[in-house]
């Protein structure tokens, strides 16, 4: 019996060690942050959060936007048309992900505009919005995914897009220390933020975070 199992057992082995994504910390960092290597549609967070350009036969979705779809059974696809989400920047949409689909508690969704006049510097808007949503939602910390790629732009790095998200990021940050010291916060911020980013994309998103708070020290 035990030699018909061992097999089995050393399969199992690499995958167990496999199911680990990878998390590479930022330093320096006014809050902790971190990239994390997994896929929007697999996390375990109180919210997640993805990105959607404006509906389009040409940009359909793709990769983990297709994965989260499929485990929302068609959610997103249903939801994206102009009555509805009609994808606008700075557009959000909260889901409460139904039992038996996400691992996350709740999914926003934030809108990026239109698909062809995208540039990275959008997501400026983007990072201020998931700040001042976890914050109104009292989210300590936000799982956050662009999504770009996955939503057919693929003409900008990934630390491009990290680098001008996190500064949206950093300037809703320094708007609410504005705030606390006039006594007018209006609760409890955002303690953390975990960026999602694919494997071969995770040191270079790594690396435009980094740039983004390099900019920060440089001019406070």
């Amino acid at each position: 019996m035990l030699r018909r199992l061992l097999p089995l057992l050393l399969l199992a082995i690499p995958v167990a060690a496999q199911s680990v994504p990878q998390v590479l910390e930022v330093a320096n960092a006014p809050i902790p942050m971190r990239v994390l290597v997994q896929s929007p549609a697999e996390t375990e967070t109180e919210m997640q959060v993805i990105c959607l350009f404006q509906a389009s036969k040409t940009n359909p979705l793709n990769g983990s936007l297709e994965e989260t779809d499929d485990k929302l059974h068609g959610l997103l696809g249903s939801v994206r048309r102009p009555v509805l989400f009609g994808g606008a920047l700075g557009e959000t949409l909260l889901v409460t992900p139904p039992a038996g689909t996400l691992h996350a508690h709740r999914l926003l969704i934030v809108g990026l505009g239109d698909a062809y006049t995208f540039t990275p510097e959008r997501m400026e808007v983007v990072g201020s919005i998931v700040y001042r949503e976890a914050q109104r939602l009292g989210v300590r910390d936000p799982f956050f995914a662009p999504t770009i790629h996955d939503g057919g732009v693929d003409k900008f790095t990934t630390g491009e897009v990290a680098e001008h998200f996190v500064r949206g990021f950093l300037h809703a940050i320094d708007s609410e220390q504005v705030l606390v010291a006039l006594h007018a916060s209006p609760g409890d911020p955002p303690h953390s933020l975990t960026y999602l980013a694919g494997e071969k994309f995770a040191e270079g998103t790594k690396q435009g975070i980094e740039k983004a708070l390099g900019e920060r020290k440089a001019n406070p």
